[in-house]
């Protein structure tokens, strides 16, 4: 019998390539239809025609259906993807310029602007996933919501909902490394470790020979693992860790806020700009364009996203420079992208095709640091309705410290949100390794949440299998 999948977050500008992917693994994953909700309903249109655009010109036939109830939405789902910006982008751009203007870097899943994003989000989610256990208890709920590892954690401490949190960011490093060192990526072996957005790998292999150690010692090729020039070589040494990009905002701090102060912009307020741009170009295309003008529209608009990551903050540079014009590459059928875990996550739940993945999901006695409850961001062993992790032993001793700091700062967090506590909210700041101050965390914790965001785009009243849920 063919299963029906749902996305929570429809109207975000990450839908037509998740529809793009469900529709090519429909078999797989045995779905015939995806439904789309979000309470956006002029984004959901937009972005559900692009979608089906997509779908329309890879000769695709799966049904895409818009729904404005969640209750809809989750009703009988085999899958329910999560992907939802309480706040919307204004609300990223927001954090992102108050933690610039009070001295601290500005992102959206780590340090101030993380805690912001975790404030707003923890609540809603929560909600949606309780709903998911109580409407449709066999689902596997799968969050893309950021930041993903906090978000999962919170989900699996208060539901019971079968929650896995995905992310591109390990998937997308290994294949740099790969084109980096010349093997195919499927040659390539990376073991592993951390947490979300604050991930090492200890050891690689390559065509089954350790090259770890000469890797840290080719500064050159260390530099082409990144998109824009990040760390030291001599600090990738002296660790024998390779850390993924989000490391930056721990280890570069000083040089981050600088290159964010002398760009004038964050990159929360760029792809705002973007966003309106885009946005305003397909509802024209939607109404009076062609398929093949808004799937083009929509890829220019991505290239130019992804040629621009990390500029701001690794380079003081800008989405807007006009050498990201000659980017051009087919997002749709890249290999690594969040659609792509996704897709390959659930086509493993259903048996069809077993995979060994990057996930964010209980540590369940494999990392012997962590509490069994404790979300870590590892590899597992997907086959049909089974997530098994694979043991990673102990933490390298240089990154313990910054690993059980941030799982603090994340149950201070996740607590605070849950109780929406102002003072538990200042305490989750003061336990945040890039923070670690009181005096700041008044006006941040005011701040940051200041104009009421929790009143935009996702953050609204939801009704859903007869219960009323208020976020705070």
């Amino acid at each position: 019998m063919a299963s029906k999948v749902t996305y929570i977050g429809g109207g975000g500008v990450r839908t037509p390539l998740v529809v793009f992917g469900v529709s090519e693994a429909a078999t797989a994953i045995d779905a015939d239809e995806l439904v789309l909700y979000d309470p956006d309903a002029a984004r959901l249109k937009v972005m559900s025609a692009v979608g089906r655009a997509a779908v329309q010109l890879s000769g695709g036939r799966l049904k895409v259906r818009e729904t404005h109830t969640l209750a809809d939405a989750i009703d009988g789902a085999r899958f329910v993807m999560h992907s939802i910006r309480v706040g919307g982008i204004a609300g990223r751009a927001q954090d992102e310029a108050a933690c610039v203007r009070h001295g601290f870097c500005g992102q959206e899943t780590t340090g101030v602007g993380g805690a912001a994003m975790a404030f707003r989000t923890v609540p809603i989610a929560v909600a949606h996933a309780k709903e998911v256990a109580k409407c449709s208890p066999n689902a596997w709920f799968i969050s893309f919501t950021n930041p993903a590892g906090l978000i999962t954690q919170a989900i699996s401490d208060y539901t019971g909902v079968r929650v896995v949190g995905i992310c591109d960011t390990p998937n997308h490093m290994f294949h740099r490394m790969a084109d980096a060192i010349g093997v195919p990526y499927d040659r390539l072996e990376c073991d592993y470790v951390g947490l979300n957005h604050l991930g090492w790998i200890r050891r690689i292999r390559a065509n089954g020979e350790d090259i770890t150690d000469s890797v840290l010692n080719d500064g050159n090729l260390l530099a082409r693992f990144y998109a824009v020039p990040m760390f030291d070589p001599e600090m990738v040494r002296e660790l024998k860790l390779i850390p993924t990009e989000y490391l930056y905002f721990y280890y570069e701090r000083t040089k981050a806020l600088a290159m964010q102060r002398h760009s004038g912009t964050t990159r929360g307020a760029e792809i705002e700009k973007l966003n309106h741009l885009l946005l305003q170009d397909l509802a024209r295309l939607a109404e009076h364009g062609s398929a093949e003008a808004l799937v083009d529209r929509y890829a220019s608009y991505l290239n130019r996203r992804s040629g621009s990551y990390m500029r701001v903050e690794g380079e003081g540079g800008s989405a807007f420079d006009s050498e990201v014009d000659a980017l051009r590459w087919d997002p749709f059928r890249t290999a690594h992208g969040y659609h792509r875990v996704a897709v390959n996550v659930m086509s493993a739940l259903t048996g069809a095709v077993p995979k060994s993945c990057i996930l964010n999901v209980p540590s369940s006695g494999c990392v012997d640091d962590l509490q069994a409850s404790e979300i870590a961001e590892m590899r597992c062993n997907v086959s049909r309705d089974t997530i098994t992790p694979v043991p990673v032993g102990r933490l390298p001793d240089a990154v313990q410290g910054l690993v059980h700091s941030v799982k603090a700062y994340e149950r201070a967090a996740i607590e605070a949100s849950m109780d929406n506590s102002a003072g538990g909210r200042r305490k989750a700041l003061l336990i945040h390794p890039a923070v670690g101050e009181w005096g700041p965390t008044k006006e941040l914790a005011s701040e940051l949440l200041v104009g009421n965001v929790l009143g935009s785009d996702q953050a609204d009243d939801v009704t859903a299998c007869g219960a009323h849920i208020a976020p705070n």
